[in-house]
């Protein structure tokens, strides 16, 4: 395809419509093009058409929309609407027919309109032509001719080298069936359920009208969804909200503040509209070259898992690769280092780049791929693992789309595509003797036993999964709530991750990483500047930590920074994260050198949002006081019984296991060895082993921390002030 396009665009693309059940469908969408090439533009009648040859994937992948999709908007009094949407079909992911490698993300709502991907270097946007009173008027131009404002940002992950190998070291020290588990995560589709918020500001953007506010930020999502399916991540879209009347939080040009704000909102949302992660789209621009915020790591959080991004450019796309940039960051997605990116920068470059450009960014590369299984393999990300229930499927039912829906025993899709061996395609029923037809819990078209393991627990706060012999299908991935101990009782689980300051220093420095004595933290994190602080206020001012709070903020970097403590000189040293030719530039992620959220910092304490707070107030104790002591909560606060125990409550014999996550296997004893290698790993070897990765590191080569953008370490030296002098005196 060309400017001067004068042929018929075939699309490979998933079904449709429906002319006859066993028929291959062609769509024609007869478009007045005006193709776009240079200062010219020439116009011609063409015809679009979409050759619909069903692309078969599992039945639980194709839908954009989830079940439970809602719409919310507002009266001028303030008051909601909320509208479960039932319409048509329109979101389409596909590859143009003889370009090997190409990608197409279009929808037909409201015209044609969407992303065409040729390969690496050419790709085209079409949409209908705004000003045009014909529906059938389309735009179609190169891509590099959407112009995107410049960003840039502070985050930049350094050392990565050295962080992989701890990881594969980790990994080599830990049990057979959890190392198997750890990397056949980033391989198993993952499902975010995303919440999508436009403010005042964005609807006013497009002229008060709901209809093109909603067009555009459906487009959005259906590119962030084609995005992440490279990563094998689906993003099914959970709700568009859209503050029609007034905004429901204080939205400023300061991201910090908005940031906050819309967390806070989104918290007390959940038990309204659950979603795994929302995005606010603002109409206002942020200070200075940042066009989004978002916290790292946060994946799933109650109270961090989402962003703040502008809507700075004309078309989707523009904020499509804001928002899967800024989602990239919550999966633990650091910005590029060098080397990572393999797309050129003048087609495009790569989602997570510090800086965004023209034209727009659209792929992932192998760093992105690695961060994001270290993520996985922490603990992170556990709301990822439950399949979208697509019973009452956004779009209509129909036999033959590859959905398990209402009244259908199974659904391989087409009878053209279909290759499945327990499913009748015509009528989509089980062939006989055939009890289920897909998922991991079907094995040769019998169901698993119940108490088969389906999913093993990747760490000290995740728990298994078993196949309930009723499901072909594992149960949703489960963990302890938050607040319960780890790791001997000296840390806490948070979002299914033991998280401890010794982990978070060894990942940011290595070999030498340990954390400072208490004094370091209070001494510098109560100076309130770049070096030491608690994170910032909604102005984006560093704030200085109070006494209690010490521990909850930089991880501390002070090279020249000395305590004396009586006789003993206590060097501090910890974290600071910097861009070359500026003291500190405006980034999008919240500051990596901080310590994270839900560590623990002191007896019965935990680190919240730069607080240390009271562990009592995630009500652990509370909910595994229920268990009657042979048993923990799990995040759905329901008892997860010991082997010998049954639940609900643990207060009778029985397999084990909880209500939500399938019987205990029958052979619990092996498990139980299983498990008590993980444990062991976490809670006794892991807290003591910076001796064993002080002899490994020096075995290998790693870059030096003084020529990267990182500067981290955590670690502190006693030395005796005679000594000290004795050094001195000898150099």
């Amino acid at each position: 395809m060309s400017c001067g396009l004068q042929e018929r665009i075939r699309l490979l693309l998933p079904p449709l419509c429906f002319l006859a059940p066993s028929a291959p469908c062609i769509t024609h969408h007869c478009c007045h093009i005006v193709a776009v090439s240079g200062d010219l533009m020439s116009d011609y009648t063409t015809y679009i058409v979409l050759q619909i040859v069903p692309e078969f994937v599992p039945s639980f992948t194709r839908q954009l929309l989830a079940r439970g999709y809602q719409e919310i908007w507002y009266t001028p009094d303030g008051a909601p609407l909320i509208v479960s949407v039932s319409q048509g079909h329109c979101f389409y992911h596909g590859a143009v027919r003889g370009f090997e490698g190409s990608s197409v993300a279009v929808s037909t709502c409201s015209g044609l309109r969407g992303l065409i991907s040729l390969n690496a270097s050419v790709s085209y946007l079409i949409e209908p032509l705004p000003a045009s009173t014909d529906a059938q008027r389309h735009a179609v131009f190169r891509a590099e001719r959407l112009h995107l404002p410049g960003g840039s940002c502070l985050h930049h992950h350094g050392n990565m080298g050295q962080e992989e190998q701890l990881d594969e070291f980790i990994h080599g020290m830990m049990s057979p069936r959890s190392v198997r588990e750890k990397r056949d995560l980033s391989k198993n589709m993952k499902y975010v359920e995303m919440l999508i918020v436009a403010d005042k500001a964005e609807f006013e953007k497009h002229g008060s009208s709901l209809e093109k506010t909603k067009v555009k930020l459906l487009e959005a999502a259906n590119l962030v969804d084609k995005y992440y399916k490279a990563l094998n991540i689906r993003v099914a879209l959970i709700g568009l909200e859209v503050w029609t009347s007034q905004d429901l939080i204080s939205v400023s040009d300061n991201p910090h503040s908005t940031l906050a704000a819309f967390l806070s909102w989104r918290r007390k949302q959940l038990r309204v509209l659950p979603n795994d992660n929302a995005q606010l789209i603002t109409g206002k621009s942020f200070q200075g070259t940042t066009i989004g915020l978002a916290p790292l790591k946060a994946m799933c959080s109650d109270y961090q898992s989402g962003g703040v991004n502008t809507d700075h450019s004309e078309s989707a796309v523009g904020v499509a690769a804001t928002m899967a940039h800024e989602m990239g960051h919550n999966f633990g997605m650091s910005h590029d280092s060098a080397g990572c990116c393999q797309a050129r920068a003048e087609d495009g470059g790569c989602i997570m780049a510090a800086a965004t450009g023209h034209p727009f960014p659209r792929v992932f590369n192998g760093c992105n791929e690695k961060e994001l299984k270290s993520y996985l393999s922490s603990g992170g990300g556990k709301c990822l693992f439950n399949l979208p229930n697509t019973r009452a499927m956004y779009g209509g039912q129909r036999c033959g789309n590859g959905y398990l829906e209402d009244g259908e025993e199974c659904d391989c899709g087409e009878e053209e595509e279909c290759t499945s061996p327990c499913c009748n395609a015509s009528n989509c029923t089980l062939k006989a003797g055939a009890e289920c037809a897909h998922g991991i819990c079907c094995d040769n078209c019998k169901l698993k036993s119940p108490g088969v393991l389906c999913r093993a627990p990747s760490g000290a706060c995740d728990l298994p999964e078993y196949c309930d012999g009723k499901a072909e299908s594992c149960p949703a991935n489960f963990y302890l709530v938050d607040g319960t101990t780890c790791a001997g009782r000296q840390a806490y689980c948070y979002t299914g991750m033991c998280l401890t300051l010794e982990q978070q220093c060894l990942s940011l420095w290595g070999r030498d990483g340990r954390p400072a004595p208490d004094l370091c933290f209070k001494k510098v994190n109560e100076a309130g500047d770049m070096y030491g602080n608690c994170g910032k206020d909604q102005l984006g001012k560093y704030r200085s930590c109070k006494d209690r709070d010490a521990k909850c903020g930089k991880i501390q970097f002070c090279i020249e920074t000395t305590v004396t403590v009586g006789n003993k000189r206590i060097q501090c040293m910890g974290t600071h994260v910097y861009k070359h030719g500026a003291e500190e530039v405006q980034g999008d992620t919240l500051d990596p050198g901080l310590v994270m959220t839900g560590t623990k910092c002191d007896d019965d304490s935990i680190c919240f949002n730069g607080e240390c707070r009271n562990a009592s107030f995630l009500r652990a104790d509370e909910c595994n006081a229920k268990c009657h002591g042979h048993g923990l909560c799990n995040n759905n606060h329901n008892c997860h019984c010991d082997p010998g125990w049954a639940p609900p409550l643990c207060d009778q014999t029985g397999s084990g296991g909880s209500v939500d996550s399938g019987p205990v296997i029958s052979h619990s004893e092996t498990l139980h060895n299983n498990n008590m290698s993980v444990y062991f790993f976490e809670t006794i070897l892991l807290p003591h082993s910076y001796l064993v990765y002080s002899i490994f590191f020096q075995a290998i080569s790693f870059q030096s921390c003084w020529s990267s953008l990182w500067f981290s370490l955590c670690f502190w030296l006693l030395l005796d002030s005679g000594a000290a002098t004795g050094i001195s005196s000898a150099h």
